[in-house]
């Protein structure tokens, strides 16, 4: 096979700080602009930061093999990678994306023989790049699924005969059949008459070892006021107030009552006096990932700068309350509840704690496993976050943290998964996450 040579945009290298050693026995060269793209990023406390900081300290490790303007061996069984700077172009070089398309036009021009391939997350950057006769391709890392219909969502309809639906409901123990249907431990199931389809149950499956869990509306009553308002909310509460479902994953629209319903539970299965309190602190955070500007612009301390992030957790929470401020004011002086970034989260070891992350589709699959394996003894874990509004321009519908972990996590009996349907939050809510 011969060898090509691949020019890298920043996007990969902010995306995966090691993609320099996934294109084999290949040649990589690094424009100079990307070296001062990334630069800009270093100091970002996110992933984005995270990685800048490691692809810088993996070219600085290379050179104590040799030069990164004649090149060096990635590593064995690897390519070469240079750094070059761009030299005369007819495009405008006060943009970085010329800059770096225009290193590659120099590397075809030098090496004609040679395939010179341009690697971009930026859909914009491709479609350059083809207009001038570049070949280019997409850097996909950590895609669990092929597109988002086919991502778990914790949920199927299964046709049974009739009497057994009775059978169900009678409390008769009923097993279901592997090679009639195939599920994931804690897979719900909605059972539906052969003979009448209006004729309907809701279990959870645990086992095929195991008989089927009827959903019989033990939280019609509400947690902390909130009440389920169909049968997906039903099947979050069923997840959410079982301790030894250790791991919950929630997606869903604006309006869909994912957040919601988590600090219900975990204010129910936290705050004293509560029969169910099982874990000492709620702890609820989400990632920092603005859509304008970014943190470092906002006046005033760090508490200040990160209310415009928190606002809608401490809006729920205020809400639970009934806006009771000074209660929530003694809890959060107590730290039985904690708001904080997610940043400063992923040092810490937390044990005997109930953790929402919201948000969650804004992290990459590498944060996400940061912030989980941080998790200690009697601790529950709950991603929430909607896959069709993501603010991260390094993740995708695919391969962004929460999309991960639902994937990833289905087939383990610690773990469960809900996909929200309908949105509940108010008419107008709903409508415009469908139609806008």
């Amino acid at each position: 096979m011969a060898k090509k040579t691949y020019i890298l945009d920043t996007s990969v290298y902010l995306t995966d700080a090691t993609a320099l050693t996934s294109f084999q026995n290949n040649d990589i060269v690094v424009p100079f602009k990307v070296l001062e793209e990334v630069d800009k990023h270093k100091k970002r406390q996110d992933g984005v930061g995270t990685n800048a900081r490691s692809f810088i300290r993996s070219l600085d490790s290379l050179r104590d093999k040799g030069s990164l303007h004649s090149g060096i061996r990635i590593a064995k069984g690897k390519g070469i990678l240079f750094v070059v700077s761009a030299e005369t172009s007819p495009l405008d070089m006060s943009i970085a994306d010329n800059e770096i398309i225009t290193v590659a036009l120099e590397q075809k021009n030098k090496n004609p023989r040679r395939k010179v391939i341009v690697v971009s997350r930026d859909i914009n950057m491709r479609v350059k790049c083809d207009a001038l006769g570049l070949p280019t391709e997409d850097y996909v890392m950590g895609q669990v699924v092929k597109n988002t219909e086919n991502l778990y969502s914790g949920y199927k309809t299964h046709l049974v005969d009739d009497q057994t639906i009775d059978q169900f409901y009678a409390g008769e123990k009923i097993y279901l059949d592997k090679e009639d249907i195939k599920l994931f431990q804690n897979h719900f199931i909605l059972l539906v008459s052969s003979a009448n389809d209006k004729k309907t149950a809701l279990a959870r499956f645990y086992d095929y070892s195991k008989p089927l869990k009827r959903i019989n509306g033990e939280f019609k009553k509400g947690i902390w006021g909130v009440k389920p308002r169909n049968k997906e909310q039903n099947f979050c509460l069923d997840l959410l107030m079982d301790p030894n479902v250790k791991v919950v994953t929630l997606v869903g629209k604006a309006g869909s009552g994912k957040t919601l319903l988590a600090i219900a539970s975990g204010l129910a299965q936290v705050v004293e006096g509560d029969k169910r309190t099982i874990y000492k602190r709620l702890i609820v955070s989400r990632p920092i990932q603005p859509l304008g500007k970014d943190i470092g612009y906002l006046p005033g301390t760090m508490e200040e700068k990160m209310t415009p992030w928190l606002a809608p957790i401490q809006d729920n929470l205020r809400h639970l309350m009934a806006n009771d401020k000074e209660t929530l004011a003694m809890y959060m002086a107590q730290g039985t509840i904690e708001i904080e970034a997610l940043t400063y989260i992923r040092g810490r070891s937390i044990s005997n704690a109930y953790i929402i992350i919201d948000e969650a589709q804004n992290l990459t699959a590498h944060e996400l496993k940061t912030i989980i394996t941080r998790v200690g003894e009697n601790t529950k874990v709950v991603l929430t976050g909607d896959i069709d509004q993501i603010d991260n321009v390094y993740v995708d519908e695919t391969s962004n943290g929460l999309a991960y972990a639902v994937e990833k996590f289905k087939a383990h009996d610690i773990s469960g998964h809900v996909t929200l349907v309908k949105g509940e939050r108010s008419k107008v809510a709903t409508l415009a996450a469908k139609i806008l």
